[in-house]
């Protein structure tokens, strides 16, 4: 008796430190960073109509990556949710008759803790209203991981029409 009374407790035992050994959990954050060599935008850059430009930026994650999306839009109210330190000279308030949209998601490659992104964006210089409005406008990145952690840049810059002399 008294050995399947050991057995058992064995058993009781062995089962109590499975259950307690938990899988390490995500808890951070993936992070944007515009610091990298040719990085692109930056705060307060200016980007061209009917231009092609790069963004590029390097994401990293403590675990794995998931995806990402990019957004353009207009500031010509000055709203606020840029996440840089330095402001921007910005146009005085407007009211927007044509202002331009963009709004993408992208896929990060499975297996991802860290990815350089080379995106080719073109920026038209209108659509069938007319020519987008110049001015002050919102690049804004949204960075998630396979947690669904996510962060956010947003960075004031000036879409432009590139004048010829």
């Amino acid at each position: 008796m008294k050995r399947y009374h050991f057995l058992f407790l064995l058993l009781i035992s062995f089962a109590l430190i499975l259950a307690c050994n938990k899988e390490e959990i995500d808890d951070q954050k993936p992070e944007i960073d515009l610091d990298i060599s040719g990085a692109f935008p930056h705060n307060c850059d200016s980007i061209y109509f009917d231009e092609t430009f790069v963004f590029k930026a390097i994401f990293s994650d403590n675990t794995e990556l998931g995806s990402y999306s990019i957004e353009l839009h207009q500031n010509f109210d000055h709203h606020a949710h840029s996440t840089e330190v330095i402001t921007c000279d910005l146009s005085p308030v407007k009211t927007p008759v044509n202002p331009f949209h963009f709004i993408k998601s992208y896929t990060i490659p499975d297996g991802s803790s860290e990815y350089v992104t080379n995106l080719e964006i073109e920026v038209p210089n209108g659509n069938d209203n007319n020519d987008f409005d110049e001015g002050d406008y919102h690049f804004f990145i949204s960075l998630t991981d396979k947690e669904g952690w996510s962060t956010q840049k947003g960075l004031n810059i000036n879409l432009l029409r590139r004048t010829v002399n």
